[in-house]
């Protein structure tokens, strides 16, 4: 929906669960990781989630159409 927005680990991990959870923030890396390789198999594009340095990651506009 929101192509080229940053979301913090905090703010995924708060709309996955739909409140503030108290978990480890590093699960999302983990979660990620696995969407991009589903990304590579599935259209062999593993570019289309991209990380933000310091602040979290974005889907990617040019790879979203």
């Amino acid at each position: 929906e929101r192509p080229d927005q940053v979301f913090s680990r905090a703010n995924l991990l708060d709309k996955v669960w739909g409140y503030d959870h108290d978990g480890y923030e590093h699960t999302v890396n983990s979660n990620i990781n696995r969407l991009r390789r589903k990304l590579k198999t599935e259209l062999d594009n593993d570019q289309i989630i991209q990380t933000v340095w310091g602040v979290g990651y974005k889907l990617s506009s040019e790879d979203c159409q």
